[in-house]
């Protein structure tokens, strides 16, 4: 009897000691008709990548549509290589670019709901170097040379969260401050991989010198202000951000694949990029520094992780994550797994607040995203607040990455849609918008 009570508490040792499965309960494969979506009008989606791999205008990749939490659509379409000799697979690891952003988002969420942070706290609580930010003043073209004067207003928390803290970056549209980012440091960038001998401490430090482009809070820009939001994760937690992703979201929803630097064993997982010359795919020249750094046998793991851009992922790692915050939004009582809360990385009423619109004043100003109709923002996220522009329903919230990566979260219809691809830059953005214009249409119940 002794022998037998010692074997059922070592097996629930061992069993406690496993990681989440893969498949229970979230994201179980059904029939479309099931969840009340065609599954002829879904295989649009294959002739419409076909089309578009023939016409090389985009490569293929691995995309997913889930309805009600369960999958009705997830394949593998087109070739990773221009000679169509490897095709992409369900398991491949994509550079998911500023669709890091997203988890980021999450990150500081969780710290706000466990009251570790305010949304509209200054930063410079966390990180004195942005104590006394200035504001771009007089801008000399010859040399980049510049002015500034002091900041009236404080960048806070909400203001990182929805691109209107002033940071900018190299690729900002305001010229002149594209410029002195690109002169004073040429580093920080969205494509490295890793700057030189930074760690995520100094990179943020190195930010805080440059200029705002605007009194924070004023208006929005797309820059680098998720990457402070990083290292304000690190500040809070006291884990450096890879490590305190992993023990809040990754583990928890068993994202096994999904690494800012992946292991070397999962490097010929990594795909390739493809590129664009007249017009035409081509594949890149060279491999990219992600690549490089992760085949080579001796390299060491890096101590750089942007909050902005840099995880990779699979295809259905990402919908884990997507799906468990559209789990904890709807709740077990809509047809969800019992197991909803080993899911709750967020409350309801947190996911609330993170996708209500933040910017109808600013958009009455014209100071907004942009000025289509009913596209404004959230916290983190792209959030649609009218359906004047196209099939998505009020409260659907998105974003993508630049190496041709799309996600789209509609709560009203239980809908998940991740798209996986690595093509830069996007010449053919129109693709994303036909695809889900396809799964919108197969939805007849």
């Amino acid at each position: 009897m002794k022998n037998f009570t010692s074997t059922l508490f070592l097996m629930a040792l061992l069993w406690g000691c496993q990681p989440k499965a893969q498949n229970d309960g979230i994201l179980q494969v059904i029939p479309p008709k099931q969840v009340g979506m065609s599954a002829e009008k879904l295989s649009y989606i294959d002739s419409l990548v076909e089309r578009y791999s023939t016409e090389r205008k985009f490569p293929g990749g691995v995309f997913l549509v889930s309805r009600k939490g369960k999958l009705v659509y997830y394949k593998n379409l087109g070739n990773k290589t221009l000679e169509a000799d490897k095709p992409y697979q369900k398991d491949d690891i994509f550079r998911i670019a500023s669709m890091t952003k997203a988890i980021t988002t999450v990150a500081i969420m969780q710290l706000y709901e466990r009251g570790m942070l305010g949304l509209d706290d200054p930063i410079s609580k966390y990180l004195p170097a942005f104590e006394n930010p200035e504001v771009l003043g007089h801008f000399n073209e010859k040399d980049s040379s510049y002015t500034t004067v002091p900041a009236k207003n404080s960048i806070t928390i909400r203001r990182l969260l929805t691109h209107t803290s002033g940071i900018g970056s190299i690729r900002s549209k305001t010229r002149n401050l594209s410029a002195i980012y690109g002169k004073h440091y040429a580093n920080i960038s969205s494509m490295s991989a890793e700057p030189p001998l930074w760690n995520t401490e100094q990179l943020v430090d190195n930010l805080a010198k440059l200029p705002l482009a605007f009194e924070p809070g004023e208006q929005y820009l797309y820059g680098y202000s998720m990457d402070v939001l990083g290292r304000i994760i690190e500040v809070v937690s006291g884990k450096p951000l890879d490590a305190y992703l992993n023990e809040n979201i990754f583990d928890s929803l068993g994202m096994v694949d999904t690494h800012f630097y992946p292991p070397e064993e999962k490097s010929d997982r990594l795909v390739p990029i493809h590129d664009y010359k007249d017009g035409k795919m081509v594949m890149r020249e060279g491999m990219d520094p992600l690549a490089a750094k992760i085949a080579d046998p001796n390299h060491k793991i890096p101590t750089y992780h942007r909050g902005g851009g840099g995880l990779t992922s699979t295809t259905i790692d990402y919908a884990r994550f997507l799906q468990a915050l559209l789990k904890a939004s709807h709740g077990v009582e809509n047809g969800y797994s019992n197991a909803a809360e080993d899911y709750r990385i967020l409350g309801r009423k947190t996911i609330e607040l993170m996708t209500s619109d933040q910017f109808e004043k600013l958009n009455e100003k014209g100071k907004g995203r942009n000025n289509n109709i009913g596209l404004s923002h959230c916290l983190g996220f792209a959030l649609t607040t009218a359906t004047a522009m196209d099939s998505r329903s009020p409260g659907t919230y998105e974003w993508g990455g630049s190496v041709s990566t799309k996600f789209i979260v509609d709560p009203k219809e239980e809908l998940v849609f991740v798209g996986m691809s690595q093509a830069v830059p996007v010449y053919h953005q129109e693709f994303y918008g036909k695809m889900i214009s396809i799964i919108y249409g197969a939805i007849v119940e």
